[in-house]
């Protein structure tokens, strides 16, 4: 009898790189959950190798017929909008769907890996695993930390690994399909295609125009996250998945553009020539926008994770590498 890996939001960005991460790692046995709404994600899972597709809701349905034939579950489906509105949508579709995911792989003995999220806390300052530190600023934050409260409710009695990725700003491949909600990285890339420049937002929180900090990790490290957790099963709790660095938004154009472009110029070089431009916020964004963003990886460290992470000039050569291939 083949023991699956259930992927959900398999057809989107974090998750279809776990789906290719699995596929490198010799797994095959891997079925796919998504919401294939919006067809465009299937290009996601061209080139990957899946034992089975399917829908999100279908596959509450059929939870029962998984009993005994799931070697772990990572939980990646989620509506990821921060600018979503529609509470009881976010709550139902983030909140309530984890939490049967949960309740059925405790009772099956199954791990569960999940992805959190770094909006959990906030505006910060502070980005440390702790209940003092989370105060969410949208819904989908909150969607994110009521579960995570749950997860920590069902730690002490837990019968299977359960481990939650509070992922920071993630970039990479994969990610088209997000459209507006895509990284800086990729719209940088596309803007300085189509326009000639790079858009970034003006001054906020105290910084001055694009020098907004993010904690940006490229999507192959936090595969390399997932897969580690995968191979350490005794280790449970919440984590962040981000580099440790924040690193600006103008650091992250200039990134972008010097990889496009194949040249070493400043930020400060590169709006002076006209390239980097910065904009209003759009309403209603300035006052639930995070200014700066920095994982804390105390803990991640200490249960014995010990991999590197791209700073956003290699992660950024890297994407773009990946954007102009014909």
């Amino acid at each position: 009898m083949s023991m699956y890996y259930i992927v959900t939001g398999a057809a989107g960005f974090i998750g279809s790189k776990i789906v290719e991460g699995l596929n490198a790692a010799g797994v095959t046995d891997i079925v796919a959950v998504d919401n294939l709404q919006q067809a465009d994600k299937m290009r996601n899972l061209v080139g990957l190798e899946i034992a089975d597709y399917l829908d999100q809701a279908e596959f509450l349905q059929r939870l029962e017929s998984f009993e005994g034939a799931v070697e772990a579950v990572l939980h990646q489906g989620a509506c990821s909008d921060t600018m979503e509105t529609d509470g009881r949508f976010m709550m139902e579709n983030n909140y309530r769907y984890s939490k049967v995911l949960l309740d059925w792989c405790q009772e099956e003995e199954v791990p569960l890996l999940y992805a959190s999220s770094a909006s959990v806390y906030g505006a910060g300052p502070e980005f440390r695993e702790e209940r003092a530190c989370e105060r969410p600023l949208n819904v989908y934050g909150y969607s994110k930390f009521l579960f995570d409260q749950l997860v920590r409710r069902t730690l002490g009695g837990r019968t299977a690994q359960i481990v939650g990725l509070r992922y920071f700003n993630v970039y990479g491949p994969n990610e088209a399909h997000k459209g507006r909600m895509a990284s800086v990285a990729f719209h940088a890339y596309h803007q300085l295609l189509s326009s000639g420049k790079v858009r970034l937002f003006v001054g906020s929180g105290g910084y001055g125009n694009g020098e907004q900090r993010r904690d940006f990790i490229y999507v192959d490290d936090v595969v390399d996250v997932n897969l580690w957790f995968l191979e350490h099963r005794h280790v449970s709790g919440i984590y962040n998945c981000g580099t440790g660095r924040a690193q600006t938004f103008n650091q992250l154009a200039a990134a972008t553009i010097n990889a496009v472009q194949d040249t070493r110029f400043t930020a400060k070089e590169l709006a002076e020539k006209g390239l980097i431009e910065y904009v209003a916020f759009p309403e209603g964004l300035r006052d639930k926008y995070q200014s700066y963003t920095q994982a804390d990886l105390t803990r991640l460290r200490t249960v014995g994770y010990a991999g590197e992470f791209r700073s956003v000039d290699q992660g950024a050569a890297a994407y773009v590498a990946h954007l102009q291939k014909p």
